[in-house]
């Protein structure tokens, strides 16, 4: 299937549900010549975490197992595109979730008010509940409190004091705070210091809301402020979309999962970092399993997963272990995204498998992957989970940035003031640089010069995120 074959697929099944197609920024970067039939058209290495690789330029072969024909290298932009679409193209399976379970997900309805609010009169300060003009006189028969039964109304010149939150007596006029209000013992009344202005400090029946009214749309952020705000709205329970579940899958024999490197073996920098980096972007990690350069026991893996994606870090070149290629071909998946002009992370790629999950797979060497997260996984989960898309932006950077001749580049930097920085130790096996940074910048094919424009991606946890 050709890649705008594709995009007519997911067009067409994006009109079959609900939500709406995201508007994607789509940076002008222009893509890799197309390269013959069979090359990979990248240097793709070992596909194993932080180990270098050989040039990887040559597709598997039919007797491998892999598909004969494989697309160009889709553009940095488009792939993103591609991403967000086939996320959003997943139908919505909302759930009912309790308040204290609701944290961070998205409103799968809209939240519409069940009660008025405030549901009657209260006083918004401690103070005196006066009835007409002052002086008024001190009424007898104890204060006015919070969560008590409907007071004794209040008859013309009386007061009667009244706590914050309380019912307002019926007939009263105003409140009086405490601060502002001079009782006279001698004589019983009590005295405003300051001008009363009628309805001063009463909150209003239904002043927030009223009943039936819409307070946040389908598609919101449930935070902190929204839980207090359906709890007082009447709710115990919210309509919500439950979090896409993932698993992810290291593979490479030479890794470690402890110690210091030795004998050849080096330590697993991705197994820590993309479980934690999947439940920043919103999901549930089911598990982080190693299987080494095993084909059957990837295979095994992938078919029998219960999670909605699947992630694979290593294997996606070809190499003489790369399995993610020929396996998804056995498995009968469609690859939506095969290999991404971007560095680094090219040989990135997004599978749609037969029943309708999602797989991942990422290049071995950590910035790679880090690159592959944001260009295909971060929009691939946001349209699962129905968060919204992020919108770029774009500043200037402090110096000059050198790029690849064809393809985009993904520069790990830190923002100052009103500039960002490149770093140094962006090579696809660091992390050093990424481990410090805000976000990447996106230089185009030939650089950036001093004080251009780039579009910035922030790192998911620069956003306020709830797990």
């Amino acid at each position: 299937m050709t890649g705008g074959e594709q995009d007519r697929e997911l067009e067409e099944a994006l009109a079959l549900v609900s939500r709406q197609p995201p508007s994607v920024p789509q940076p002008t970067v222009p893509g890799k010549p197309p390269t013959a039939p069979g090359e990979r058209g990248a240097a793709g290495g070992r596909g194993t975490a932080g180990a270098p690789g050989g040039p990887g330029e040559h597709s598997p072969t039919e007797e491998q197992g892999a598909a004969p024909l494989r697309h160009r290298a889709a553009p940095w932009g488009e792939a993103r595109s591609r991403a967000s679409r086939a996320g959003r193209a997943v139908p919505v399976s909302a759930r009912r979730a309790p308040l204290d379970r609701a944290l961070g997900l998205i409103l799968a309805g809209t939240l519409t008010a069940l009660s008025d609010l405030p549901s009657f009169d209260t006083s918004a300060m401690d103070g005196w509940a006066v009835s007409g003009p002052g002086p008024w006189r001190i009424r007898d028969g104890g204060d006015i409190l919070a969560g008590r039964a409907e007071p004794e109304p209040l008859v013309d010149g009386d007061a009667v004091r009244i706590a914050t939150g309380a019912r307002i007596p019926r007939d009263a006029t105003a409140v009086v705070r405490t601060e502002h209000a001079r009782p006279d013992d001698r004589t019983g009344q009590l005295h405003a210091q300051r001008q009363v202005v009628t309805g001063q400090d009463i909150r209003p029946r239904g002043q927030e809301c009223r009943t039936g009214d819409q307070l946040l749309p389908a598609g919101s952020l449930v935070t902190p402020a929204v839980l207090g705000l359906a709890a007082a709205a009447g709710y115990d329970e919210l309509p919500v979309i439950p979090r896409p579940r993932a698993e992810v899958l290291v593979l490479g024999d030479e890794l470690l999962a402890g110690g210091l490197p030795h004998g050849g073996l080096i330590r697993d920098a991705l197994g820590p970092m993309i479980g934690p980096w999947l439940r920043t972007l919103g999901a549930e990690v089911l598990a982080t399993r190693r299987l080494g350069d095993d084909a059957d026991a990837l295979q095994q893996a992938i078919a029998d997963s219960e999670a909605d994606l699947v992630i694979t870090t290593g294997g996606t070149a070809a190499g003489p272990v790369d399995h993610v290629h020929p396996i998804l071909h056995k498995l009968g998946a469609e690859l939506l995204v095969d290999s991404v002009a971007v560095r680094p992370g090219h040989p990135m790629l997004l599978a749609r498998l037969a029943d309708g999950r999602h797989l991942v797979g990422l290049p071995g060497n950590p910035l790679a992957a880090v690159s592959g997260l944001l260009t295909l996984a971060d929009p691939l989960m946001r349209g699962l989970s129905g968060r919204p898309v992020v919108e770029s932006y774009a500043m200037p950077v402090s110096e000059e940035v050198h790029g690849h001749p064809y393809d985009t580049r993904l520069v790990p930097v830190v923002h100052r003031t009103d500039e960002v920085v490149p770093l140094r130790f962006h090579g696809p096996a660091m992390l050093r640089g990424v481990a410090a940074a805000d976000g990447l910048a996106v230089v185009p094919s030939g650089g950036a010069r001093p004080g251009q424009l780039l579009e910035i991606l922030d790192l998911p946890w620069a956003e306020e995120c709830f797990t």
